[in-house]
C-alpha cells in the first residue's frame, strides 16, 4: 500500500509543477500516473547503475552529481512518456529537485498523520 501512496502523491505533485514550470509540460493526469510509475521503475532499476558509474565524480562533487544522475532520469522518462515533455536539461534539473522536495515532505506529513491517527 505504501508504494501506491508514494505514486500518487508524486502524480499529484508532477502534475501540479508542470502547472508552475513553463518548460514542463503534462497533458492528462493519467500521464502524471505513468510518469509517477515510470520514475519509479528508473529509481529502481537505473539509476543505481548510474551512480555506481559515476562513483568517482559523485565523491569529487561531494554528492552533487546525484543532482544530474536525477535530471537524467527525468530526461529518460521522458523518452518513455506520452504527453510527457521537459524542455531541456535545466528544466530537468529543477523538476527533479522540487519533485523530490515537495513529494518528501507530502509523504512524510501522511505517514505523521496516520501516525498519531493509531
Amino acid at each position: 500500500m505504501n508504494i501506491v501512496v508514494r505514486i500518487i502523491v508524486t502524480a499529484v505533485v508532477a502534475f501540479g509543477l508542470s502547472y508552475i514550470l513553463s518548460g514542463i509540460h503534462i497533458d492528462t493526469f493519467l500521464s502524471a500516473l505513468v510518469l509517477a510509475i515510470v520514475l519509479a521503475i528508473l529509481n529502481a532499476f537505473i539509476k543505481p547503475f548510474l551512480i555506481i558509474l559515476t562513483l568517482p565524480i559523485t565523491l569529487i562533487t561531494f554528492g552533487l552529481f546525484l543532482f544530474v544522475i536525477n535530471a537524467c532520469i527525468i530526461l529518460l522518462a521522458g523518452k518513455f512518456v506520452r504527453g510527457f515533455r521537459v524542455d531541456g536539461f535545466w528544466w530537468a534539473l529543477l523538476f527533479s529537485l522540487l519533485l523530490s522536495v515537495i513529494s518528501s515532505l507530502l509523504y512524510n506529513e501522511d505517514k505523521a498523520s496516520n501516525k498519531q491517527d493509531s
